[in-house]
């Protein structure tokens, strides 16, 4: 007890030393004086409690009425293995593998034909929309026209030519005539080539006033009415949308501190609140590369088709990045710390066969909801104090309700 007073007395003068500091000093030294302070006083105070538990270890050899006096009542459980699995808890949304934003092909125009409505299932190829295509049907005319042309220029020509070759195989005329319906000819042959370019360039361009739908789907957005200007995209979002649910994924974004832990095929668990619906899958997709806003990495996930499924529709992604089989397991808050280390305290029997709190100095995992992982200083089998672990020391006399 002496020691005891004397710790006390300790306490207390450090106490009254750092209540009188002088006001006057710069507020770092202050606040430094305070910090070794409370360090002195943690040192103390440990070897108070060290001091405090061997005293009643001695007690309790001299005196067997003061054991029922200081036990503690506490609440214990076997430590066990079990299969520890840690995961990374992010928030995703559903989303479809095939959505189709719907563009002219050339650069738009008025719309005179709409062919599909908000809502209506449409096929990959069918016609969605009529543009105006009045000059480009004039510019296939002409060029048609021209190309007509020169069809009857060149027949003109070669029955010149062929002409020409008679009379020169008769020895009548000259050569340079010959040469020259030849030349004709050939030039004609030329132009023809062009004009039929020009013919399925023009169809080509009268073609783009048809718009199709690249992939079959339903169409989910139709903001475009008769009269109005098709460009695919305006300032309020997508005038035609086609969205394919039959491949659908769910894609998260990964902080890139987690980007050494996870591959493709990673175990994946999502749910899906708004349908109360859980899925197993894994990674399909890894990006390449780290937003620089986010500080953060894309995974895609393929999920089987639902009809409860849409399109952004949140969902919680939980990614398995690490698993223990037959793993020390136990609640995370029974793990109490000290300057120096991390303990539990245990049920174990002293010399005398009475139940003490041992202490238990641990290595710990990975902890991931109400659990902890034990790397080693725990073995399956001892007895965990899990209630009533608050305030004990060493060799403390305990007793459980467990009959």
């Amino acid at each position: 007890m002496k020691k005891i007073t004397k710790l006390l007395i300790v306490i207390a003068l450090i106490a009254f030393i750092t209540s009188c500091g002088d006001g006057s000093k710069d507020g770092n030294a202050v606040i430094n004086n305070k910090k070794a302070a409370l360090e002195k006083l943690k040192a103390t105070k440990t070897k108070t409690d060290e001091g405090i538990a061997k005293l009643q270890e001695e007690l309790s050899k001299l005196d067997s009425n003061a054991d029922n006096s200081k036990i503690k009542l506490v609440g214990i459980a076997a430590v066990g293995v079990q299969d520890f699995k840690h995961y990374i808890d992010l928030q995703g949304r559903v989303d479809a593998e095939n959505i189709s934003y719907i563009s002219p092909r050339g650069m738009g125009g008025q719309v005179k034909a709409i062919f599909v409505k908000q809502g209506q299932r449409v096929s990959k190829g069918q016609l969605l929309l009529k543009l105006d295509d009045a000059i480009m049907r004039q510019s296939v005319v002409a060029a048609r026209q021209q190309l007509q042309g020169i069809k009857t220029q060149l027949n003109l020509a070669k029955d010149l030519y062929n002409r020409q070759k008679n009379l020169w195989d008769q020895g009548i005329g000259t050569q340079v005539q010959l040469l020259t319906a030849k030349t004709n000819v050939e030039g004609l042959e030329n132009q023809l080539s062009s004009a039929g370019e020009q013919v399925k360039v023009s169809v080509e361009q009268q073609n783009t006033s048809n718009v199709y739908s690249d992939v079959s789907g339903i169409a989910d957005i139709v903001n475009i009415k008769v009269g109005e200007t098709f460009s695919g995209m305006t300032a309020t979002g997508p005038q035609i949308k086609i969205v394919n649910n039959s491949s659908l994924k769910v894609v998260t974004n990964v902080p890139e501190n987690y980007i050494s832990r996870l591959k493709k095929g990673t175990p994946v668990v999502i749910s899906i609140p708004d349908v109360n619906k859980t899925i197993n899958a894994a990674i399909t997709l890894i990006s390449q590369s780290v937003d620089l806003t986010s500080r953060g990495f894309i995974a895609e996930v393929k999920i089987p088709a639902d009809p409860a499924l849409k399109p952004n529709q949140s969902a919680v992604v939980k990614i398995l990045d690490y698993s223990a089989p037959a793993a020390v397991v136990i609640p995370v808050n029974t793990v109490q710390s000290d300057e120096k280390n991390k303990y539990v305290y245990v049920l174990e029997k002293n010399s005398k066969g009475k139940p003490i709190a041992k202490k238990k100095i641990i290595n710990i995992g990975d902890v991931y909801g109400e659990l902890v992982e034990i790397k080693s200083g725990l073995a399956a089998g001892e007895q965990l104090i899990t209630e009533g672990y608050q305030n004990l020391y060493e060799g403390q006399l305990v007793g459980t309700d467990v009959k």
